[in-house]
């Protein structure tokens, strides 16, 4: 069975759909993204999916049971499913044990436990005052794990964090679902976040499920330039420009647009197919550079390990043996 079942789903705001038609299936065990542009309904989506609206079309069933929503029932939400907001909120001036100790329903070890995949052991003594966003963060979330959910919904958990900690909670959620197996769906704008972290994604837009698949394969096939924009840097191929890099054999069928992101092209010196253009910015990332070229009415993104182009450098560009991918729209 399904841990989560997500039927034909609608929230309308002033008649306007806010979403329209989301179904889905969770099985036990996978961990899921929503991308999306702001807007796009993807906090909505875990609001409902965690019984803290009320859906105006569809139903999403946990373990085969329908989740009740805020018309329903006194306490919204559901006991088994913890959402973990964007702005999470701890009472002042108090502990950090003493607000953990509030809300545990775990015996001391297992307690114990949780604070230490959480890294916030080291916090317990100290006023909740004297946190960053970051271990605020880590701290609301123990205090949802000590309740034993069996699905952690996450809300933008890596937003307004800076780099150390936007470490520390991927580290923390990875070793969350490695050890106590929680079901997990993330919601984020970062595509390095969810590439790199979840087994599904859907894409939303304007409240439709536009697009759904693995993070490879969205990141390599997706069906439109809004979705390959959420994944990264990409580049669309012109006629001219793909007549240099594969030659007049190669043959777009039904004209579509073909697109390449940047490490699928490389800088040259050789006599394979390529296609010349002078150096207009280089974007020094640390490991790598993204090299902005102009050929001729082509702007091309090329990634690469190069550091020492400097702007007006003349440069080949070569596809090598990488095809590019035909968008549907």
């Amino acid at each position: 069975m399904d841990l989560l079942s997500v039927q034909h789903l609608a929230k309308k705001e002033s008649n306007n759909y806010l979403l329209q038609d989301i179904h889905f299936t969770l099985p036990p065990g996978e961990r899921i993204a929503i991308a999306g542009e702001t807007g796009s309904g993807k906090t909505t989506l875990l609001k409902l999916i965690g019984g803290l609206l009320q859906p105006d079309e569809g139903a999403v069933f946990f373990e085969g049971q329908r989740v009740l929503g805020p018309w329903e029932k006194l306490i919204p939400g559901h006991p088994r499913i913890a959402y973990l907001s964007q702005h999470f909120e701890l009472r002042n001036n108090y502990r950090v044990e003493e607000e953990l100790e509030s809300r545990n329903l775990l015996p001391e070890q297992d307690a114990t436990r949780i604070y230490q995949l959480c890294r916030i052991d080291h916090l317990l003594k100290r006023k909740t005052t004297q946190l960053s966003g970051g271990e605020r963060q880590r701290i609301v979330l123990a205090a949802w794990l000590t309740r034993s959910p069996d699905l952690l919904l996450l809300d933008e958990p890596y937003s307004n964090l800076d780099t150390h900690h936007r470490a520390i909670i991927r580290a923390v959620l990875h070793d969350v679902y490695q050890e106590l197996h929680t079901n997990m769906i993330l919601v984020s704008h970062e595509a390095a976040d969810m590439l790199s972290w979840a087994d599904r994604v859907l894409v939303l837009k304007e409240g439709k499920i536009v697009q759904e698949g693995s993070p490879s394969a969205l990141y390599r096939y997706p069906d439109n330039e809004y979705v390959a924009g959420l994944f990264g840097p990409y580049n669309i191929i012109s006629a001219n420009t793909a007549k240099a890099l594969w030659g007049n054999g190669w043959v777009n069928p039904k004209e579509n647009k073909a697109l390449l992101r940047p490490e699928q092209l490389l800088l040259v010196n050789s006599d394979e197919p390529n296609i010349k253009g002078k150096v207009k910015q280089v974007l020094y990332y640390g490991s790598y550079s993204m090299i902005i070229i102009q050929a001729g009415e082509q702007l091309l993104q090329v990634q690469s390990a190069i550091s020492t182009l400097q702007p007006g450098d003349e440069v080949s560009v070569s596809a090598g043996l990488n095809n590019p991918w035909l968008l549907n729209g």
